[in-house]
């Protein structure tokens, strides 16, 4: 007997509930706004590029005009702008059922962040870190409220230094601190899961897109090519995300991909992170020197 596909069709009712998403300016991120938007949700798009935000918002509501979307300006290269963000989120609301940390950047060429991190563990791991950090009090005043971080395949390509987490040392290779990043997104995750054990507070899960057609690929040469006879579209993609927000089943530390060859496509499904991204001391050094150089304190 076969067993029904989860689709965004199981999403519940969303009246009422409030979802931050980080990034949906374009791909699994957009997606998932028109998703929730369908559902009724209160969506808040945190996007660096408010003029592109807006758009995607117009863009919704050409087909949904009652469609509840905000954009908040929300830079992750800037720890300023994060702090300025969380402030305005904890004094105008009194709730926040989902923050989904989705927002990233893809095998750029290398740069720092405002705050000298190297610029794809800056916005995919760091930024977010803090992010979480600070609408952590507003998610534990919600019942029933989780978190979301958008990892990637390239979680497997990651092995951090710890001695050398900006690439000051060594020669730059790309597509190693990309999976750097993604490996840190499941290290942060599973310590998340790990320090809330205990009282009211969200659950925490991590999801990735498998193979999916997005502005990431950008900077990826031949992948991006590929991409446009391989990959999935990104209302496929963005449904491992969606899935791990919003199915009533999960518990913390669920991580849901495709369910295709290589979890490249697919419905979503549950699925396994590697053995590295197990690594419990690993997952406690980075939260230590996360917190040291965010200057965020759980």
């Amino acid at each position: 007997m076969t067993k029904t596909q989860w689709t965004a069709a199981n999403i519940p009712d969303q009246t009422g509930r409030r979802v931050i998403i980080t990034g949906a300016t374009s791909g699994i991120g957009k997606e998932a706004a028109w998703a929730l938007a369908r559902k009724k949700a209160s969506v808040i798009i945190a996007a660096r590029n408010v003029t592109k935000a807006t758009r995607v918002v117009a863009e919704i509501r050409k087909y949904g005009p009652n469609a509840d979307l905000t954009v908040r300006e929300l830079d992750l290269t800037s720890l300023a702008s994060i702090a300025a963000f969380s402030q305005s989120i904890l004094a105008e609301f009194d709730r926040l059922d989902v923050l989904i940390n989705n927002a990233g950047i893809m095998m750029c060429p290398y740069s720092k962040t405002d705050d000298g991190f190297e610029i794809q563990m800056g916005t995919n791991h760091f930024g977010h870190f803090a992010l979480t950090g600070q609408l952590l009090p507003l998610l534990q005043k919600t019942q029933g409220s989780r978190v979301v971080n958008v990892s990637s395949m390239a979680h497997a390509w990651g092995n951090l230094d710890f001695s050398d987490l900006s690439w000051e040392s060594r020669k730059y290779d790309t597509m190693k601190a990309y999976g750097d990043s993604k490996l840190a997104n499941l290290y942060f995750t599973y310590e998340l899961v790990r320090k809330l054990k205990e009282g009211n507070n969200p659950i925490v899960t991590a999801a990735h897109p498998g193979w999916t057609a997005t502005e990431l690929q950008r900077h990826s040469g031949p992948a991006d090519f590929l991409t446009q006879f391989f990959a999935q579209k990104a209302d496929m993609g963005a449904l491992p995300t969606l899935r791990a927000g919003f199915d009533e089943a999960v518990e913390s530390g669920d991580y849901f991909g495709p369910s295709g060859f290589l979890e490249m496509r697919g419905a979503p499904v549950k699925v396994n992170s590697t053995d590295r991204a197990q690594d419990a001391e690993a997952a406690a050094e980075l939260w230590q020197r996360s917190e040291e150089l965010t200057g965020v304190s759980y």
